[in-house]
């Protein structure tokens, strides 16, 4: 097929492509002359000019190889001056060579040798080729006339620096033989070479053209990447382009003329440390350049921690570079080389294996390329032959991997352009598909760009024509500018009314290079929603009145000023629940709410549920006689009524408590003492209001209540809890024992009045906080006792009592007998009193209780008896020591008979047990008489001595010394008799 015929069809081809389509033929002709046409020609007749033309540098005549004698000076000793190196040289048994390695010798040597006989002197030069050459200095063998010396220092005389050697002019034809010392750093070669005048000429040329092509390719290709990274801002490239100068510097050490610095000659004393240098870095931006370019694959393959491993071996390197001599530089850089070679020649093929990424390939070949021409060198010098130098060296390595690496860059530009391309395609149509709405305005809110689904939302298209105004109002748009002008990005949320339907979206935005994008999403659905959990956060799903929450936000929006609060309990609401199902409670519920509600008025009384059937409204007034007034008319109007559910008719009665709530109170508070006032309305019939004023006593009590929680709840043991002491009086012996039980009392920290038991347990039950109180009690108490113990001689019980939430504690439990066990002598003097009704609760609980309470020595007596639903049958199975009387029927015994016949028959039934009795609340001498008079054991109480601090305990020796009145102590020192029960009756049965 002739060349004529392929352009025409090429042609035809660009001329048909639907690329050309609308271009003119004429425009078509010029682009396939430039883009196809001039390219091909330049190529073929490069490939022409290198095979078939004359080469302008081509050496018509070449460099003969001189035969010389060498001599190596002594490391030790005095160095030789050129007439003992002649004589050395002269008597040397061995032939002339031809080349000599100096095995990283940086000692001086010595050549003997005459130049080419049938070479004319004065028109040839003789050169020693080395680029490892530190100094040379010749002389006249004959003579000893001193022809030249060329070093760091400079040249003198005919040695002159020529190309990276050294060379020396002959200029006469007398020179027969000559004697040269040279010195050498680092895997050197000796060789001499006779150049005719015009074929050196001709070599210096070809060396000055080949590193010219060489910096100037480079450097250009250098200076490209470089450029076209900044641009395109890829610092990889940047880190490429580094690497590529430092692959120049490979190759003109390489060729020799790494003594140029793009055509300027470096200082003599500066070659070595650049060479050391050039290599350590070339090293280092190798390793670096490729865990940068295949982190990701490295990562894949798993060599992430070899490279970890080989980028840390650039440092010593780089030190060794700054610090060592040529000679010893070299064998470490060998070595780390071989390492990290090693190493990136296995990622590589790691890579390659699972990847096979064309850039990668291209890469791989570009670094192999160079190592490889490296180490073909590194082991050319090291056997001696130099024609693998020749074969493939730096230079042609620096010229091949470059051109990889130009390859590897375009792969990767346009597999970019490819993705790049792919991704729009994917963006386009992501953007058509994207169910939310995307959008492009101008500064000026017009519309430039939007997607069907925009178009969908907005009722039809918004072309440049619409502006945002149009659709959504001027408002929105000026607050959607307002808010790009203060930042950058924003979010907002927008409504459009469609008729009687209002739409919500949520706009996103963003201000850049003077346009706006953003998107816009319906959120109609969701707004709903959220509306309706906000709702339902502060409201009562069933009535939709306001919840607890609710409640709590209300009453805080009208802090700071007196209110008025309703506390509504619907009366045995329950029943209707149990007898009728919820759902019917469900629906009267629903009525009442409907109807209360429809007598508050609007935003000033705020109606709640915070129970089963108990409501609270919230009053926005201070005036609190009309809010009684309205609480009676909601009585009146509501609960006198019938409600019906499910064909049934029901009449609700209930109660309400109405308090002043001052400023700055809690809802919980307000609600709690409104409780207290509904339940005492409850207790004087149905459909009854209780009003609490301001200054009722009421809210004193719950002002201190909350004073006593707040003490008792600031520690982990509460502060200033006391402990006091009330002795009981054996009637049988009245000064022979001193027996007593403990009281717990606690000083209020504001007034520092002594605050009563029973409202401090009431409260700390009520905070949770009894086993705490009640551990404290009783380490106490032992504690106490176990201090005394000699002084309290005449003390056999000393009784404590404990909670019912404390006994029902299995951890509190565990504690006591820990604490019993640490206090041997006091646990044998302690009775622990238990309420009879705790005692019945779990019979085989208190049972175990009093089993483990006799092995320490401790006694059980049984509070409060006779209060609760006493059982007789239990006392069988629970085997206690005494029996406490409750209070309420002693103190009104002799007014009472019946109470005396019940502190008789418990006094019988203790006694027919073996168990003491002890009757508290002991008041009066008549009273004291006639207990006597029915064999009560013990008596406990203000007519024997009131409660009275620990200290003052140890004043007397028996409880009767502690008795005041005189006609009181007259009576009991006549009860010493013979018949009465012995005290040391009351002990453990399990201890006889």
């Amino acid at each position: 097929m002739s060349l004529k015929r392929i352009i025409r069809g090429i042609f035809g081809k660009l001329t048909s492509c639907s690329m050309w389509a609308e271009t003119s033929v004429a425009d078509s002709l010029l682009f396939g002359f430039s883009a196809l046409l001039v390219p091909a020609a330049i190529t073929i007749m490069t490939f022409v000019a290198a095979l078939a033309w004359p080469a302008h540098y081509k050496e018509f005549s070449s460099a003969a190889s001189i035969p010389f004698l060498a001599l190596e000076e002594p490391k030790t000793g005095i160095g030789f001056d050129p007439a003992a190196a002649r004589y050395q040289l002269r008597n040397m048994d061995v032939g002339n060579v031809y080349e000599m390695q100096t095995h990283l010798s940086e000692q001086p040597f010595w050549l003997l040798f005459s130049p080419a006989a049938g070479m004319a002197a004065s028109s040839s030069i003789l050169a020693f080729p080395s680029r490892h050459a530190l100094r040379i200095a010749c002389w006249d063998a004959d003579t000893l006339i001193p022809l030249g010396e060329a070093g760091q220092i400079g040249t003198t005389g005919m040695l002159v620096r020529a190309k990276a050697d050294f060379a020396l002019a002959l200029s006469t034809d007398k020179t027969s033989r000559l004697i040269c010392n040279a010195q050498f750093s680092g895997p050197a070669r000796i060789t001499v070479q006779q150049w005719p005048l015009n074929g050196f000429i001709k070599s210096q040329g070809a060396f000055d053209r080949d590193s010219g092509l060489l910096d100037g390719g480079l450097a250009i290709l250098t200076i490209f990447i470089t450029l076209t990274a900044l641009i395109n801002r890829e610092w990889i490239h940047v880190l490429f382009a580094a690497w590529m100068v430092a692959n120049l510097r490979i190759a003109a050490l390489s060729a020799g003329f790494d003594t140029l610095w793009f055509g300027q000659e470096i200082p003599l004393d500066w070659i070595f440390p650049l060479r050391r240098m050039a290599m350590a870095s070339y090293c280092a931006l190798t390793i670096i350049l490729f865990s940068r370019l295949f982190a990701t694959e490295l990562k894949q393959v798993g060599c992430s921690r070899l490279l970890t491993w080989v980028r840390w071996s650039i440092f010593p390197l780089l030190i060794c570079a700054l610090i060592m001599p040529y000679r010893y530089f070299l064998p470490v850089f060998w070595a780390l080389s071989v390492f990290s070679v090693g190493s990136i020649i296995f990622a590589i093929a790691r890579i390659l294996m699972v990847t096979q990424s064309t850039v990668a390939i291209w890469y791989a070949l570009s670094i192999a390329t160079t190592v490889a021409a490296n180490f073909n060198e590194v082991i050319a010098a090291s056997i001696g032959i130099g024609a693998l130098i020749g074969i493939f060296n730096s230079v042609t390595a620096a010229l091949i991997s470059s051109l990889m690496a130009a390859l590897a860059i375009a792969e990767q530009i346009r597999q970019d352009r490819i993705a790049k391309r792919k991704a729009e395609a994917e963006l386009r149509k992501t953007y058509d598909a994207m169910p939310i709405g995307l959008f492009t305005l101008d500064r000026d809110g017009s519309f430039l760009r939007i997607n069907p689904s925009l178009q969908a939302m907005v009722g039809g298209p918004a072309t440049p024509n619409v502006i945002w105004a149009d659709i959504f109002g001027m408002e929105s748009w000026q607050k959607l500018a307002r808010a790009l002008e203060l930042e950058t990005t924003c979010e907002m949320e927008i409504s459009l009314t469609d008729g009687e339907h209002k739409r919500s979206f949520l706009v996103r935005a963003t201000s850049a290079n003077d346009q706006i994008e953003g998107s816009l999403q319906d959120i109609t659905q969701r707004t709903l929603a959220t509306e309706q959990l906000q709702f339902l956060a502060e409201h009562d799903p069933l009535t939709r009145m306001l919840n607890r929450r609710g409640l709590e936000a209300m009453f805080n929006r009208l802090s700071g000023r007196t209110l008025a609060l309703a506390y509504i309990d619907l009366d045995r609401f329950k029943l209707i629940n149990d007898l009728h199902g919820h759902g019917t409670g469900d629906a009267v519920l629903k009525q009442i709410c409907k109807q209360i509600n429809a007598m508050l008025q609007p935003g000033m009384q705020h109606l709640g549920r915070v129970g089963g059937d108990e409501f609270v409204i919230i009053f926005d007034s201070n005036d609190i006689a009309a809010c009684e007034t309205q609480c009676h008319d909601i009585i009146g109007h509501i609960f006198n009524q019938l409600f019906h559910a499910d064909e049934k008719a029901f009449l609700v009665n209930a109660s309400i408590g109405l308090i002043e709530v001052a400023p700055a109170t809690r809802l919980s508070d307000a609600i709690s003492t409104a409780d207290r006032a509904c339940r005492s309305g409850k207790a004087t019939g149905a459909n009854s209001v209780v009003v609490y004023r301001k200054n009722a006593a009421e809210f004193a009590e719950r002002a201190e209540e909350l004073r006593i929680m707040q003490q008792i709840e600031q520690n982990e043991f509460p502060k200033d809890l006391l402990l006091y002491a009330q002795p009981f009086m054996s009637l049988s012996e009245p000064y022979q024992s001193l027996n007593f039980e403990f009281l717990l009392r606690m000083k209020d920290s504001e007034t520092s009045d002594i605050i009563s038991a029973f409202k401090m347990i009431k409260i700390a039950e009520i905070s949770g906080r009894i086993a705490l109180i009640d551990r404290w009690v009783f380490l106490t108490a032992l504690e106490w006792l176990e201090n005394h113990h000699n002084q309290l001689g005449n003390t056999r019980v000393a009784n404590v009592n404990l909670s019912g939430g404390s006994m029902n504690d299995a951890r509190f439990v565990e504690d006591v007998f820990a604490m019993l066990a640490d206090h041997p002598n006091a646990a044998r003097k302690l009775c622990i009193e238990i309420t009879e009704s705790v005692a019945l609760n779990d019979i085989e609980h208190s049972r175990r209780f009093v089993e483990r309470a006799n092995k320490f020595g401790t006694r059980l007596a049984l509070d409060d008896f006779g209060a609760g639903y006493t059982s007789f049958s239990y006392l069988r199975q629970l085997s206690a020591d005494a029996i406490k009387i409750d209070g309420q029927f002693v103190i009104g015994a002799i007014s009472h008979p019946a109470n005396m016949a019940i502190v008789s028959a418990i006094s019988d039934l203790s006694r027919n047990l073996g168990m003491q009795s002890i009757a508290e609340w002991v008041e009066d001498l008549d009273t004291l008489k006639a207990l006597v008079s029915i064999g009560i054991d013990h008596v406990q109480g203000f007519v024997i001595c009131r409660p009275l601090p620990l200290d003052q305990l140890l004043t007397m020796s028996s409880a009767a010394d502690f008795i005041q009145d005189p006609d009181v102590a007259a009576y009991v020192r006549s009860l010493q008799t013979a018949d009465s029960w012995d005290m040391q009756d009351f002990n453990l049965k399990g201890l006889h």
